[in-house]
């Protein structure tokens, strides 16, 4: 990003020029964009069996065992600004899933440039990440250490985290004797527990009991209300949509086939996919 230095007289503030008033535009919005994809490009090759698919990391692929190359998403490009919720709309296998694993770091696109600035927490894939050898307390420690907090940030989280699971007694036992659920709840917790720059959030998730669920929901829309927090919402819920985003961008076969107003979107997605 570049900001010129432009010579100015102290002359009243209407007696600026257009083209300084559309570059000094420029930067204040370049600075308040907290995503940004430049043409980005996610290729799977796909494999007969695991072991071909092991050769392939190494460029070693046995005649009759390569299938092909699938683009999850394709040229994809899009900013968005510091405080916007959007959501991310299409069909399955339309690459929303892709777009927001490159987000929260998950996965490396193949091709382009992605840009995130500030602290991401991903309520996408909660039980992944944990040891199931060491205790949901060492858990928390091992997955803060993951995403670069300090030991301090840490010891400060882990009692909110603690507190939000409510796994009791058990969060002092090894993560192989936690049921699934359990597990959503402690990835849960740590996720909503964070203070995120950026929030991604998947509606599919569906996490304990009735009244735990309704605490879950609570907490995602006390984030949202923070106007400094940036939201990525995947659904396929209009209603939903309309009420937690202002943005939306249709995906379809990997591309972005429409970004604008939510109200939009929707139309958009409904009445062409």
């Amino acid at each position: 990003m570049s900001s010129d230095k432009t010579t100015t007289t102290f002359a009243p503030r209407h007696f600026r020029t257009l083209e300084q008033s559309q570059r000094e535009s420029k930067v204040r919005s370049d600075n308040n964009v907290i995503i940004d994809f430049k043409r980005v490009t996610k290729t799977y090759n796909l494999y007969k069996n695991d072991q071909s698919r092991f050769l392939g990391l190494f460029n070693l692929k046995k005649k009759g065992t390569f299938l092909g190359s699938v683009n999850a998403i394709d040229n994809l490009s899009f900013k968005i600004n510091r405080g916007e919720a959007v959501a991310f709309l299409g069909h399955n296998g339309a690459g929303k899933s892709t777009t927001l694993k490159i987000v929260t770091g998950v996965t490396y696109p193949t091709s382009g440039k992605v840009v995130i600035k500030g602290k991401v927490s991903a309520l996408l894939e909660l039980n992944a990440g944990f040891d199931s050898k060491l205790t949901g307390r060492d858990n928390i420690s091992l997955r803060g250490q993951a995403i670069g907090l300090s030991r301090k940030e840490i010891d400060k989280l882990e009692p909110r985290i603690i507190e939000f699971a409510e796994l009791g007694l058990y969060i002092d036992q090894p993560m192989r004797t936690y049921s699934s659920g359990m597990k959503s709840r402690l990835g849960f917790a740590f996720a909503v527990s964070m203070d995120p720059d950026i929030l991604v959030v998947d509606e599919t998730l569906s996490v304990g009991d009735k009244n735990f669920r309704k605490k879950c929901i609570t907490r995602i829309r006390e984030i949202m209300q923070d106007e400094r927090v940036t939201v990525l919402f995947v659904t396929h819920s209009a209603e939903i949509a309309k009420e937690f985003c202002l943005r939306g961008i249709v995906l379809d076969k990997g591309k972005k086939v429409f970004d604008g107003p939510i109200g939009e979107a929707i139309a958009f997605y409904e009445e062409n996919l």
